[in-house]
Formats: C-alpha cells, structure tokens, sequence
C-alpha cells in the first residue's frame, strides 16, 4: 500500500496521478475533515470509469497509512505567488516533523518520497525527525526540474520532448542547475546545437518558469503530480530507474550532512546508489552554491 500524508492540490494530484497507474493500493491522509475522504472519492469514481482495480481511501486518521511501503509526503504550506520556496521554511519545518513521525509510527519501514517545499531542506528535517536510514528518505525535485528543462529545450530547438536527454540537479529552488554538459537531443551534444548563450538562457528561464505558473494560476499542480508518480513507480515496483533526487549525501560531491538534488538508482529500498558525475567549472560553481544555501537552511532548524 501506498500512503499519501497531505490531500490538498498537489497531494491530490499525486493520489490521482499514482492510482491511474494501478501500482498499489492507495490511502490519503489530511488534517482537514473531509478532504481526504472527498479526494478519495473522487479518484475512484475516476478509476471506475477507466477500469483501474485499486482501493483508494482516505481519513484524517495518521493509522491509515498503517503498514505502507511508501509514503509521500505533501502536506504543509504552499508557495503563493512572489515567495521562493526557501520562504516557506521555518513554517513547513514543524509541520513536516510533525507529520514524519506520525507517519514513521505506522509505517516503520516505508520508503519516504517528500515533496513540501522548500524540498531539499524538508528531506532533511524528515531524514532527522524519523531517524530512518538514510537510503529511506528521498525528495522528489530534480524529475520535476528535468520536465521544465525538457520543454524549454523542445521549444527553443522546435524538436519532440522524447528526443531529449537531460537531467537537473542541486537545491530545487533558485540554483537548481539544468546540466547542460550532459543534454543530448537525439545522442547529439546541447552545445553542438545551441550557443553558450543560448544554453544559458535556456537554464534562466527553466528556473523561472515554475514562479510564473504560480503567478498566473496560483500554484504548479499537474507537473509535479507526474513527477512524484514516476518516482513512487520505481520505488513501489523495484524499477531501478535513475533520476534525479534530492538524497543525504556523506561524502559524494565533496559534500556531507545535507540533502540535495544527484542522480540515483530507486528501487524498493528507496535509494540504491548515488552517481556522481563530472561538472563544468560553472555547473560545479552552481552546485556549491546550492549546497551553501542548504547548509545555511538546514543550520537555522531545530530538529
């Protein structure tokens, strides 16, 4: 089974996206009266219509998450418009303490997939307030960040979003970094494709593109949903699919005691293996800056 902690847009989004699949068994959780029990409802009717054979339910109640193998976690306060994610994080960190060990106490051996953001930094308070290895708890951010990339590039080159190969890195916030070194369209190199300049820009505007979905909507629903079903696919069916994720690092990058985006292989145990792959100069810069701000972030909790 696969618990669901937080049934508000993006909770729910995740709830609809992670049953259409059919992968397992699902149960919502929410502070809210109702909401969980509202939303669950509503996805059956939707599975119902296509046929899906799985249960969803939903309650207020933490023990429903009980016995669950995954739970992903997408409760707290939302980013609204003109606020980073960093803004959100003295707010969200009670609240996911709270909520971790909730979930920890029914579901002791879960896989925990955090989606609150400030992400990387609620990974991290997770990580401590459960005490779970650390191969157990992982954020999602950098398959989220790869999907914007991937439309940036499509659009700018005027090729199919399938053609590319890409992958996004470091904090999920304002230093995420697009790595452009290792983009392929088709096996052939971004850099043969695009100007220096042209590549930057592109990573600008990836960047940016999440704060304007905000601005004209209110928040980034239907992107993420995808991107955390994905993940909880390799996770819940043991696929071993390397993407990237935010994970606890000891060492890898020259870095220790924070969680930030790298590729990894998941599987049933959650994180598998961290790779660790070559920057340029500037994509390193970036990365170290990401993880200053982190450990600045982290550093200023009390966990």
């Amino acid at each position: 089974m696969i618990g669901i902690a937080g049934a508000g847009k993006v909770g729910a989004q995740v709830g609809l996206e992670v049953a259409s699949m059919g992968i397992d068994d699902i149960a919502m959780v929410d502070i809210v009266p109702g909401l969980a029990e509202g939303e669950a409802l509503d996805i059956s009717h939707r599975l119902s219509d296509a046929g899906v054979d799985v249960a969803v339910t939903g309650s207020t109640d933490f023990s429903v998450l009980r016995g669950a193998s995954l739970v992903i976690v997408a409760a707290g306060l939302a980013r609204k418009p003109g606020m980073t994610r960093m803004d959100l994080l003295s707010k969200n960190s009670g609240i996911i303490s709270s909520v971790t060990k909730e979930a920890a106490k029914h579901a002791p051996d879960c896989v925990m997939l955090m989606v609150t953001n400030p992400m990387d930094a609620m990974t991290y308070v997770a990580l401590k307030a459960t005490g779970f290895p650390k191969a157990r708890v992982v954020g999602q951010g950098g398959v989220l960040d790869n999907s914007r990339f991937k439309y940036v590039l499509a659009k700018k080159l005027n090729v199919s979003r399938s053609s590319i190969t890409s992958l996004v890195m470091g904090e999920h916030g304002e230093n995420m970094i697009p790595v452009a070194s290792h983009t392929y369209v088709g096996g052939v190199p971004l850099a043969d494709l695009l100007t220096e300049e042209e590549i930057q820009q592109a990573i600008e505007d990836t960047r940016k593109v999440a704060a304007e979905v905000i601005s004209k909507k209110g928040a980034t629903i239907f992107a993420p949903g995808r991107s955390v079903a994905r993940m909880a696919n390799a996770i819940a069916s043991d696929t071993k699919e390397v993407m990237g994720a935010s994970a606890y690092l000891e060492g890898e990058y020259g870095l220790k005691g924070i969680c930030i985006g790298v590729p990894v292989k998941l599987g049933a145990q959650g994180i598998e293996k961290i790779y660790e792959l070559k920057l340029s100069d500037r994509e390193r810069d970036w990365f170290n800056k990401g993880a200053d701000t982190l450990r600045e972030a982290v550093a200023s909790l009390t966990v």
